[in-house]
């Protein structure tokens, strides 16, 4: 197969196209303005719609629109501008319209910096609207992976009637990498007879709506929900383990961070530290049960959390190791990235605590 270099935001963009998407809606914000400027010249010529909104909260509330048709919708932007569109995810949540919301995340809070950062992890994984509602988060480590999970996202966002969070830091929008445009099969998913798109010969409108005035149908609805949040969580978590088999330290990171770990594991092995990364790919649903049984394992001796911010994913983390082995964390925050030596230095450090 023949290898292209892309820019990441470029090469989201251009998944996202090929995946069927034919509604783009979004407004400018570093790091990913290369991602609506590429939709702004490639989605026309493609059949679909591209719209610069007049802020975050419209462009959500029209992928709300359009996904009620039935159309592939999505929008992009990073981490204050996602902070405005929670409202409108929360929404879609609760009307169960599948869409797809991209993260290239930057430092915070509040306007923050324009560097790369994961300090939006609770927001993604725990719902940053109001209400009892998940979004599937997937994470990747590079572009390639970028390009496939976009793929995913709009499957997933479609056979669970459910937005779905692309959450990416700022380096992967902005770096540029070789990758390869595989064939994605495609996947047999429900028809869209909820859209709101026209009678087509049935004896009802399809009216969506996420206000239920009574307390016993707004209950009904919620516990509804949670059984497709249930579902999500036995099916869809996904993981990559690498060198864990003869682990005794075990390296808890996604995105940049692991990549940084992969070459810091490669040292820290040559010095005698046998250690590995567990990288969850899916944030929610988080991996628990496959790191609780891995960190079970009697030769693993510490688990090491790996962060672009003070520790968020570190409360899920310790959830799942139920304080059966020591658990640190080392992180930079504010856009900073830590360097392999860095990485090593605090693996080294925390190691002899616990061994």
């Amino acid at each position: 197969m023949k290898r292209e270099i892309w820019k990441g935001c470029e090469a989201i963009a251009e998944a996202a196209i090929r995946a069927g998407c034919r509604a783009y809606f979004g407004y400018p914000i570093t790091p990913q303005n290369e991602l609506p400027e590429y939709m702004s010249s490639h989605m026309p010529a493609a059949g679909g719609v591209f719209v610069q909104s007049e802020s975050e909260l419209a462009a959500i509330n029209m992928v709300y629109g359009a996904a009620a048709t039935g159309v592939r919708a999505m929008t992009s932007s990073s981490s204050p501008g996602i902070s405005l569109k929670q409202e409108g995810i929360s929404y879609m949540a609760a009307v169960e319209l599948p869409g797809v919301i991209v993260n290239v995340m930057r430092g915070g809070p509040g306007l923050g910096s324009i560097q790369p950062s994961q300090c939006d992890y609770y927001q993604a994984t725990r719902g940053g609207g109001n209400g009892d509602y998940r979004t599937l988060t997937l994470a990747p480590l590079n572009i390639q992976e970028a390009v496939d999970l976009m793929f995913d996202a709009f499957d997933l966002a479609d056979l669970y009637r459910n937005p779905v969070m692309v959450l990416a830091d700022g380096l992967i929008g902005q770096m540029m990498e070789p990758i390869v445009w595989k064939e994605h099969p495609k996947r047999e998913l429900p028809e869209k007879t909820w859209a709101a798109a026209g009678r087509k010969g049935r004896g009802h409108n399809n009216f969506l709506t996420s206000l239920l005035i009574k307390a016993e149908d707004c209950e009904a609805h919620n516990l509804h929900l949670a059984e497709k949040y249930k579902a999500m969580e036995e099916k869809e978590c996904r993981w990559e383990e690498i060198e864990l088999d003869d682990a005794e330290l075990i390296f808890v990171a996604y995105g940049t961070p692991a990549r940084i770990a992969i070459s810091a594991i490669e040292n820290l092995r040559k010095h005698g530290i046998k250690a590995g990364i567990f990288r969850p790919i899916t944030l929610w649903p988080f991996p628990s049960r496959q790191l609780k049984k891995l960190v079970e394992r009697p030769q693993v001796k510490l688990v090491l959390d790996l962060e672009l911010c003070l520790g968020q994913m570190l409360d899920d983390v310790n959830l799942a190791v139920e304080g059966c082995k020591p658990v640190r964390f080392y992180g930079r925050t504010g856009g900073s990235i830590p360097t392999v030596s860095e990485i090593e230095a605090a693996a080294q450090k925390f190691w002899e605590e616990v061994k």
